[in-house]
């Protein structure tokens, strides 16, 4: 995609090979809005207007590309209307244009991403998360592959401003060590990219800030459930989707023991 593409400019448009692929073309959104936003991000914006100008660039560059790119899908964003006519649509796009505004607002930080997953008839099949301050996207077109076991104490991605205080009896419990980041993809992704194990949160979340990065987690292998195991639904009429656990498969059993018998 163009390099000097902007808010201002003609939205890049996807090659021919990737318009017919969901699991392409989920990779290639995220990727384009995450270069938009660090176009946004170096024209000297600071603070309250640095987050508003990257929330709505990104979603309206979003908004724009799959409406040219899948015209007959839904589409439920952060950062547009709920359009409750998704919810008789057998396809829905379930997107955050910017995830972790706050981080987005403090360069140099990385833990900031952009999330762009594909519900169909019942449950998540595709989905990508950019993380634009890595250069990096993972997506199910290429699923990830997470390394063997590693020796040493559990890692347990929280967040910086707002970590659930049962997560500090849990990591007790485990001998775990807390990493405090940024966004809800960058927590979930950084157990994809092995620099967690595992990320619980019982803090409130919506639909769009978990879509893509569980559905890219699935496709790693991953452990992804509500906090009492049960299975995270999307594409609800009530979006507020409050918890979830995003771990490797050896850690879910102590991970969802502990939660049941201490509760959350």
């Amino acid at each position: 995609m163009p390099a000097d593409s902007s808010a201002d400019s003609t939205p890049p448009q996807p090659p021919s090979d990737v318009v017919g692929d969901d699991h392409r073309l989920a990779a290639w959104l995220a990727t384009a809005a995450g270069e938009l936003l660090l176009q946004v991000r170096e024209q000297g914006a600071v603070g309250r207007e640095l987050k508003d100008a990257g929330d709505r660039a990104a979603h309206e560059l979003l908004m724009e590309l799959l409406g040219s790119t899948r015209p007959e899908d839904a589409v439920l964003s952060e950062e547009g209307r709920d359009d409750k006519r998704r919810l008789n649509s057998s396809r829905v796009w379930i997107v955050d244009p910017l995830d972790g505004t706050r981080e987005f607002s403090e360069p140099p930080r990385d833990d900031w991403a952009v999330h762009v997953a594909l519900w169909e008839d019942g449950d998540l099949v595709a989905g990508a998360v950019a993380q634009p301050g890595l250069r990096t996207t993972f997506s199910t077109a290429e699923p990830p592959a997470v390394p063997e076991p590693r020796d040493g104490r559990p890692r347990i991605a929280v967040s910086r401003t707002r970590p659930p205080s049962f997560v500090e009896a849990l990591a007790a419990e485990l001998d775990a060590e807390l990493v405090p980041m940024g966004s809800a993809g960058a927590k979930v992704i950084s157990v994809v990219r092995d620099v967690t194990d595992a990320y619980v949160h019982a803090g409130g979340q919506y639909e769009w800030d978990s879509a893509a990065p569980v559905v890219v987690a699935r496709s790693a292998g991953l452990h992804t459930s509500r906090i009492d195991g049960s299975q995270l639904r999307y594409n609800q009429d009530d979006v507020l989707l409050p918890d979830l656990v995003v771990c490797r498969p050896e850690l879910a059993d102590g991970i969802l023991d502990f939660i049941a018998r201490n509760g959350a």
